[in-house]
């Protein structure tokens, strides 16, 4: 069940960055579009984070390694550390950006949810475990 989590988790990483990129292009254009676009990106952000954070909880890379190694050496670490608390808090403020960015989406403030949106972006991309990142690195689709 824990790599079927891991696998959605991942596949919606893929839909997030696109919906993401997607809704970004919209605000720049003020492209009425927006307002959907950007439903579908925050609750894909949302469901993405319930998964993560059941992860999080159950898996063993963030609270029940801190709980076994402590946090000190945990932090130590620049494994498990990225997977225990950099992943989870950079993600979290990506969906917060997210969030916010909706809203100004919802009232057509198009400048501020391009730049909100942007810095979503940017807080999402470094925070991913990308394959070529060394020893914290996750296939580009697990599974296949």
């Amino acid at each position: 069940m824990y790599n079927g989590l891991l696998h959605l988790h991942n596949v919606l990483r893929w839909v997030i960055l696109i919906l993401l990129i997607l809704s970004l292009f919209q605000a720049f254009a003020k492209n009425q579009g927006l307002k959907k676009t950007s439903l579908w990106l925050m609750i894909t952000a949302h469901i993405t984070l319930v998964l993560g954070v059941s992860q999080w909880m159950i898996g063993d890379v963030g609270l029940k390694m801190i709980q076994k190694s402590g946090f000190g050496t945990v932090m130590k670490d620049s494994v498990t550390r990225f997977f225990a608390v950099e992943h989870f808090a950079g993600m979290l403020i990506g969906i917060i950006l997210i969030t916010i960015a909706r809203g100004k989406a919802k009232k057509l403030s198009y400048g501020a949810a391009s730049w909100l949106y942007l810095i979503a972006l940017i807080v999402i991309l470094v925070t991913i475990p990308w394959p070529f990142r060394e020893g914290i690195g996750r296939p580009w689709f697990p599974g296949m």
